[in-house]
């Protein structure tokens, strides 16, 4: 069964990153760095704290904090435990692909799907009610996530889990934030 899962993983991913073109590799490689987002963080942050005001931003972004960091070191364990290849690496496929970029680190599971996906997710339910649109926000782990797949670095299961794994640690965080916040910064409209 999991020779079989792999097998299509495996299939799945040659056929993902086969849709590239040289055309667009200088447009993935901008996507993927994590620094080039900064503006829509920016933007995002201007937008947050003129909505709830200096003391819930800097809350927010204490919990945003703790969560980026438990979901960067939970996913380094798992990476060093499974030791799962990346598609870079593999030398069963990596003549049959495109590799774009390489990274001598392992693939299982996607730290940038991981990331993205428990950041979108905690801000989705925290600000939800507050923003009409903010579900647009997940765009975000979706195209940062994909950048990976088209540059040769990680498999699609390997973003399905960071997506599974981000969205958890995203909502369970939200739960801890929804306590902390209702007792020591209770919002006031």
């Amino acid at each position: 069964m999991l020779d079989k899962l792999e097998a299509l993983d495996i299939q799945l991913f040659v056929f993902l990153n086969g849709l590239g073109s040289e055309t667009f590799d200088g447009l993935w490689l901008f996507i993927t760095k994590q620094v080039n987002w900064t503006p829509l963080f920016l933007l995002l942050l201007y937008i947050i704290y003129k909505k709830v005001g200096a003391k819930q931003t800097l809350f927010l972004l204490l919990f945003v904090a703790v969560l980026i960091a438990f979901t960067d070191q939970t996913t380094n364990l798992v990476k060093n435990t499974v030791q799962r290849l990346r598609p870079c690496n593999n030398t069963d496929i990596n003549s049959l692909i495109r590799v774009v970029q390489s990274r001598n680190s392992f693939s299982f599971f996607s730290g940038h799907a991981a990331n993205s996906m428990a950041v979108a997710t905690f801000l989705f339910l925290v600000l939800r009610k507050k923003f009409p649109y903010f579900g647009l926000l997940f765009l975000w782990p979706l195209i940062f996530a994909y950048s990976r797949i088209y540059l040769g670095l990680h498999y699609p299961i390997d973003i399905l889990t960071g997506y599974f794994c981000g969205f958890t640690f995203g909502f369970l965080t939200y739960k801890g934030y929804q306590i902390l916040q209702k007792k020591y910064f209770p919002i006031t409209n």
